[in-house]
């Protein structure tokens, strides 16, 4: 039997399709491979259809679902293989992309992106950012002291 979208379904994905789009691009890099995770979450929320204790629940679950997915892209036989473009070749795909910061904090290693996402992106605390991520505030906290040191060394050398 085929489940049909209702308007809580609606209201969801509306509610949080921008925010599974940002973090799936701020970790991806590619706008394309970015929607193609973003649509991923959604087909998982349709199938999976999960029940939600409250708002933060459900803001964390998108974002966790996000997440995964990812690091499920990274680490696929196809991006193990894949060579990677160089700069000049980029430069078409990101022509709409002058933002100096927010190709800054693309440079930034993977685990620094997601928190510096979350904690200025998404305006997520410290505690909430672990939750989501599974880690102990005390270690959300290094990793926004370190990514925000490695972010100011690239606006440096840029």
């Amino acid at each position: 039997m085929k489940k049909s979208l209702c308007a809580d379904d609606l209201e969801i994905i509306e509610k949080y399709s921008n925010m599974v789009y940002r973090m799936a691009y701020s970790m991806v890099k590619c706008r394309e491979d970015a929607e193609d995770i973003h649509q991923e979450v959604y087909i998982r929320y349709l199938k999976k259809r999960p029940v939600f204790e409250n708002t933060e629940h459900e803001k964390a679950w998108f974002l966790r679902v996000t997440i995964n997915l990812c690091k499920n892209f990274w680490s696929s036989a196809w991006m193990q293989r894949v060579i990677g473009l160089t700069e000049e070749t980029m430069a078409g795909a990101q022509e709409d992309l002058h933002d100096e910061l927010l190709d800054t904090v693309k440079k930034l290693p993977k685990r620094y992106r997601a928190v510096i996402h979350l904690f200025y992106y998404e305006e997520m605390s410290v505690e909430e950012i672990g939750k989501v991520l599974g880690e102990k505030p005390s270690t959300v906290r290094t990793q926004l002291t370190r990514a925000r040191s490695k972010l100011k060394e690239l606006l440096e050398e840029e």
